[in-house]
């Protein structure tokens, strides 16, 4: 008998050994040998995407398998995210799941290919992330008082870059044009990296991005970081004001999470949550996190699923009053 215990928690892996003797073995067979496909929803190289490569090396590391970034990118996250949706519930396929599709996209969109209450597991937060308004270097305002007043003397004029319409990225500035009374166009691309790439070029004055890569540009100079969108400053800018500090109640906040297909076994969901909190309490992954601007963030399952719904309910004022509506 011991024998045969033995041979069970070997085939569950390192994940099952840290919880006890694999009992959701017989319920599922073993977990999925060879590489897990993660599933990143927005381009390579942006913010989103440095933090789930960081996070899947750990995972890699603990779990004595690959876990392999895909990523499948476009209309504000939710390609990717209804591939995540429409994967075996097998444990070979995971995804991001982000606040875009999950808590903005059912009331921004008119349809979306995949319901967030019915069709994803919820297994655990990763991180939590402000947004950080950086301008062009041509851009001549300095402070967030100058960058108000010129858009006002100028209306029409002035464009704010986005990851994909129903991004945090997209509605930090429509709560920006809203508070302050601003006219400017909103210009969407297929991810925050090529939506740099044009930044960086002038082709568009600004964008409200995760901190990660806004940041990264602002200290090498290429941009000017004028705010972050979180209640208050960020410790990675801690000389970076918040847009509360001048206009009072602005704030908006980006999350990143673990979710698989529905129907994912409960072992599957029990042994990624425990890697993932180890992952997450783990010193370099939280050094290369609070490098990258974010805090990591880890929940069960449950609070997952909970904080999604509650977050959906947060935004659905702010993009009705916005007027962003895609058909």
């Amino acid at each position: 008998m011991e024998k045969q215990n033995w041979r069970r928690r070997t085939a569950l892996g390192l994940g099952a050994a840290m919880l006890g003797a694999g009992t959701g073995q017989a319920q599922t067979g073993q977990w999925p040998t060879g590489a897990t496909r993660f599933i990143g929803i927005f381009p390579p190289g942006g913010g989103t995407d440095i933090l789930s490569r960081i996070w899947c090396q750990k995972m890699s590391e603990l779990a004595g398998q690959q876990f392999v970034i895909e990523n499948r990118a476009g209309s504000g996250g939710n390609v990717g995210t209804e591939a995540i949706a429409r994967a075996a519930p097998d444990g070979r396929t995971i995804g991001l799941g982000s606040v875009a599709p999950l808590a903005i996209s059912p009331t921004l969109y008119a349809r979306l290919p995949f319901d967030p209450a019915k069709d994803f597991t919820y297994v655990s937060g990763l991180w939590q992330l402000p947004n950080m308004l950086v301008v062009h270097n041509d851009v001549p305002a300095r402070t967030v008082p100058e960058l108000i007043a010129l858009v006002r003397a100028n209306p029409g004029h002035y464009t704010f870059a986005s990851s994909g319409s129903g991004t945090t990225v997209h509605l930090s500035g429509e709560m920006f044009k809203s508070m302050a009374g601003l006219d400017m166009l909103h210009v969407p691309y297929r991810g925050g990296a090529p939506a740099h790439i044009d930044l960086l070029a002038g082709r568009v004055h600004m964008i409200f991005d995760n901190i990660p890569q806004a940041m990264a540009e602002a200290r090498d100079g290429r941009v000017r970081a004028l705010a972050v969108t979180g209640p208050r400053r960020s410790p990675q800018a801690p000389d970076v004001p918040a847009m509360a500090e001048f206009i009072p109640g602005f704030e908006l906040t980006s999350w990143g999470a673990v979710i698989g297909p529905a129907g994912l076994p409960l072992p599957m969901v029990e042994r990624l949550s425990a890697l993932t909190k180890r992952a997450l309490e783990s010193a370099d992954v939280k050094r290369l996190f609070e490098e990258n601007g974010a805090t990591p963030w880890w929940t069960t399952p449950e609070d997952l699923a909970a904080f999604r719904v509650q977050n959906e309910a947060a935004f659905a004022p702010l993009i009705r009053e916005s007027g962003a509506r895609v058909d």
